[in-house]
């Protein structure tokens, strides 16, 4: 038998069995991770992609067995077509066009202010040249589409955050995703080119004219035709339930093959035709209870993002080179994220319809992470510095340890800032229920502050009992309810506890019996303030 049988540990048993060991841990302690902990599940697949790659166990290492940057590129060049064209979709009726100044004014003054500023800090903290910083900066520009779907969705989002700033932040991080070409090819160009005015023609001919405002006419075609096609196959009987839902799915796939056959944008050019798909709102009435993509995104961004922690190496950012160091790193990304956008998306907030409060901007600013997006264009970046000619070039050292680093700082501090919030909510209603029980008398004895016990003996004695209207004391059943009453009014002068009382230990339903003709006392809901 020896010889027989033979243990394969090779990329094609670990990989599944590392994505199904999350996939499938993961699902049972979900609803306590993203709904009770509010914790976002980029950043517990993050976690455990460091865990089992090369800086962890090294169960997997994605380096031995392919072309990391390759794969790189087209992994996160289909997670990002999805989740635009999945953002396009969810955009209420013809919203391109009755939010057409909001997203002028964040696509406009906060990207180029979020390009140029990160590019800054980026120049002075590594002694760059401010060219070479801009290349860098403009892979950190655009806000991510997948870490901003787990920010505009969930619990907490639906409570605490009104639709209209869920929908601004959605297309604001499906349309930029796009536009990330323009700032990327400028550098590009400026550093490839001899003079600046042949960089500058050729940025706006090429880059301007064919990638971005071609991308926006053929994704508005392809949209509207694929509309009217399912409207006209939906009608006729032709298509069946499965395939009607994944449509858009097979709609990404074949907005991603035209246009770039054609050579333009084709990530631009899947959110407009996702939006161009919903116009009417019809499709996506027609599938809002569906959750066949959402089920999808989850699998492609668990992937994604264990892959992720798995191929950064995370030895070598510790290790520091020339200015590159890691102390240089932790400055950069803690200046990059405090002022790459909040600054700014504050100072439009009067310019910007769909932003209507301070809250509502504060927390829109803050909320702009970075992640799959950078990737995706520090992997284009890192194809085009292979030129020959731009081989002294400096950037390709600091590329990509500067994106990841953003990358996994975005997804860790947007990650916690969630449960931060609720923690820093509890204090002053743990501060309030403390101080006033610490503030009670010996003559006013307290042991119910969270309402949960009887009231005692000598608040039994000192009870008027109720009399008839002879004067004489009622029998011994009614006093029991008068008692009972006045248990439940003291009950109601406590500091409400931020956990319902367990009805089962409540006064009146203490013995598992309720008296004829009293009341019925249920929990009392709360409501909160959206931000």
């Amino acid at each position: 038998m020896n010889g027989w049988i033979h243990f394969n540990t090779g990329a094609n048993a670990m990989v599944p069995l590392i994505l199904g060991l999350f996939a499938v841990c993961f699902g049972l302690v979900s609803m306590v991770v993203k709904e009770w902990l509010f914790l976002s599940d980029t950043l517990v697949a993050l976690l455990f992609g460091v865990t089992v790659g090369p800086a962890g166990i090294g169960a997997v290492d994605p380096a031995g067995w392919i072309d990391v940057p390759s794969f790189t590129l087209e992994l996160t060049r289909l997670i990002i077509a999805i989740q635009v064209m999945a953002a396009g979709i969810t955009l209420p009726k013809k919203y391109l066009t009755k939010e057409l100044t909001s997203l002028l004014m964040l696509l406009g003054p906060v990207m180029a202010w979020m390009w140029l500023t990160s590019a800054v800090i980026i120049m002075l903290v590594f002694r760059l040249s401010f060219i070479e910083s801009l290349l860098i900066a403009s892979c950190v520009a655009p806000t991510d589409p997948v870490l901003a779907n787990s920010i505009v969705r969930g619990k907490f989002a639906e409570a605490k955050v009104p639709q209209h700033v869920r929908n601004i932040i959605s297309a604001e991080s499906g349309a930029n995703d796009g536009l990330g070409y323009p700032y990327l090819y400028l550098a590009l160009y400026l550093i490839k080119y001899a003079t600046v005015k042949e960089a500058l023609t050729r940025w706006f001919v090429v880059i301007v004219l064919w990638e971005v405002l071609m991308s926006v006419a053929f994704g508005a075609v392809i949209g509207w035709a694929a509309r009217k096609l399912l409207q006209f196959a939906r009608k006729q009987g032709w298509i069946d339930h499965d395939s009607f839902l994944s449509f858009a799915i097979s709609l990404t796939l074949l907005t991603l093959g035209l246009v770039s056959l054609v050579g333009s944008d084709d990530i631009l050019a899947c959110f407009v035709a996702g939006n161009t798909l919903t116009w009417d709102d019809w499709f996506r009435e027609e599938t809002k209870e569906a959750h066949f993509q959402d089920v999808l995104d989850t699998l492609f961004n668990f992937t994604f993002f264990i892959y992720l922690g798995a191929i950064i190496p995370w030895n070598e950012l510790a290790g520091g080179m020339d200015t590159l160091t890691t102390g240089r790193l932790v400055v950069s990304t803690i200046l990059i994220l405090l002022f790459r956008r909040l600054p700014m998306v504050l100072a439009m907030t009067k310019l910007t319809p769909a932003i209507e409060t301070f809250r509502e901007s504060l927390f829109a600013g803050w909320f702009g992470p970075i992640g799959v997006g950078a990737v995706f264009y520090a992997m284009v970046a890192y194809n085009e510095l292979q030129d020959t000619m731009l081989a002294d070039l400096r950037a390709k050292q600091f590329l990509l340890p500067i994106v990841y680093s953003l990358v996994t700082a975005s997804v860790i501090v947007h990650g916690i800032t969630i449960p931060l919030y609720h923690i820093v909510s509890a204090v002053p209603n743990a501060t309030f229920a403390v101080s006033e029980y610490l503030s009670r008398t010996p003559s006013q004895p307290s042991p119910r502050l969270f309402g949960f016990s009887s009231p005692s003996l000598a608040e039994v004695g000192r009870l008027r009992l109720p009399a008839n209207a002879s004067g004489l004391p009622l029998p011994r059943h009614a006093t029991v309810i008068a008692v009972r009453q006045h248990a439940h009014h003291l009950a109601d002068d406590i500091v409400p506890s931020s956990c319902p009382p367990d009805p089962v230990h409540t006064p009146l339903q203490a013995s598992g019996r309720q008296h004829k003709g009293l009341p019925s006392y249920g929990s009392v809901e709360t409501g909160s303030d959206d931000i």
